[in-house]
């Protein structure tokens, strides 16, 4: 079985997690900040999102950014994650991509 990590669904929940707990906060209080802001997020969705299963919309990353009280750029890390994924062609058949070595 592939580990969750071999392929993250988002680039920043590890930094959520880390500034959740310098700012001292539980899961289940950032949510309720972000309840407050106006962002449905519950507890368990957190959970994934700071463990990279579950993927983030953009439009989620200003809520969580003021609820920890910190800029949009705080919350990305300093080297990025590139991960490629397969892409389909408009009528769903899978195109081949070409792996090139670094």
């Amino acid at each position: 079985m592939v580990s969750p990590m071999a392929h993250p669904l988002n680039i920043i929940g590890p930094q959520v997690r880390a500034l959740r707990e310098a700012a001292g906060l539980t899961q289940e209080q950032l949510a309720a900040r972000c309840q407050r802001l106006g962002l449905d997020i519950t507890r368990g969705t957190l959970a994934k999102i700071e463990a990279a299963v579950r993927s983030i919309s953009d439009h989620e990353i200003p809520f969580i950014a003021r609820a920890l009280s910190v800029s949009l750029d705080v919350l990305f890390p300093d080297k990025l994650l590139v991960v490629a994924r397969k892409a389909r062609n408009p009528n769903g058949a899978r195109r081949k991509i070409k792996r090139t070595k670094e």
